[in-house]
Formats: structure tokens, sequence, C-alpha cells
């Protein structure tokens, strides 16, 4: 233990200074919350799923509920049924095993729906693209109101996409498709 404390006392701390904020990250929580509420009728509730991702946009999404992102605080939750949730975030291509899986899953979910593919795998199949695994993205399983793309999208990308996908309120089976980098950059 000693020698442990000695080291430390000789290095210092080695770490990374914090990130400047920037404006990208400065989000009225207030006027944002009321937004959700007025559209919505209550708080935002989220289904993720993962159609066969590498666990890299899980890791960007995990990252949103921190609390330099305090995804909470804005009033959006994720739940684990999707008979609680508003809107399914998917992310990977999506695998032939779990196609029917994320077709339940839709059907599950109640009316009106809204659906954020998330990540380059299921925005247009990554890598994978269609093939004898993959079905390739999301939208040739389910309607999709707004994609994310990024391999991984940091998680402003990811809170843009939700946000983008709550303020139009029109679900994908009747609007159609929209590209996030289209519309917000």
């Amino acid at each position: 233990m000693w020698r442990i404390l000695r080291q430390i006392a000789r290095n210092g701390i080695r770490t990374e200074t914090a990130p400047a904020c920037g404006d990208a990250l400065r989000v009225q929580g207030p006027l944002l919350h009321q937004e959700v509420l007025a559209i919505l009728g209550r708080a935002l509730t989220i289904r993720q799923v993962d159609a066969g991702s590498c666990n890299g946009c899980e890791l960007e999404i995990n990252a949103l509920n921190n609390p330099y992102y305090n995804l909470e605080g804005l009033g959006i939750k994720f739940v684990a049924s999707p008979r609680h949730a508003d809107m399914l975030l998917v992310t990977g291509p999506v695998s032939r095993n779990m196609e029917m899986a994320l077709r339940r899953t839709y059907d599950a979910t109640p009316a009106p729906k809204l659906v954020v593919a998330v990540g380059d795998c299921g925005c247009d199949g990554g890598i994978f693209g269609d093939g004898y695994a993959t079905c390739g993205r999301v939208a040739n399983v389910i309607p999709v109101d707004v994609t994310v793309p990024g391999c991984p999208p940091p998680p402003i990308d990811i809170l843009r996409g939700i946000l983008t996908a709550v303020r139009r309120g029109t679900p994908a089976a009747v609007a159609g498709e929209t590209h996030l980098r289209g519309e917000m950059r």
C-alpha cells in the first residue's frame, strides 16, 4: 500500500482536462422539457433495441444518461418494455435472428410511435450491408422517422435525432423517413 501511495505522490495526477462546454450542449432544459410535455402530454419514454450492433452505439447512448448530458433531467427516460415506450431507438444492422423480434417490438409499442435508427449500420447497413446474416438497415424491417449517422455517432447527435423526431411528432409510417444529416447540419 505504501509503495502505491509513494508512486502516486511521485507521478502526480495524470488525467485529461475536462472538455470545454460548447454551444451544442447549452440546451435549455426547462424549455425543452416543456416542449416535450406540450407535444406528447407526458415525459418521453424510449425503448432501446440492439438489432445486431457492435455495442459502439450503445456506449454513446449510455453516455446520454451521465450528468454531462442529463437526459433524465430533460424528461426523457429509457424503459424496459416496448409497451411503455413512445419511441424506439434502434442500433445495428438488423440480423436475421433479430428481424422478427424487432417487428414484434415495433408492434408492441403503442401508437403513435417514433423510430430513430442510430449509427451507420442502422441507417444504411454499414459495413455489413444486406447479406445472408443481415437484413441491412432498420428501414428494411420497420418504418424509420429519423436516422442518426456516424460510427458511432456522438451523444449530442443522438440527442439531436431524438429531439428532431419528437418535434416532428409524425410517425414514419405516415410521413416518410428523414435523414438527420440533411436536416440538422
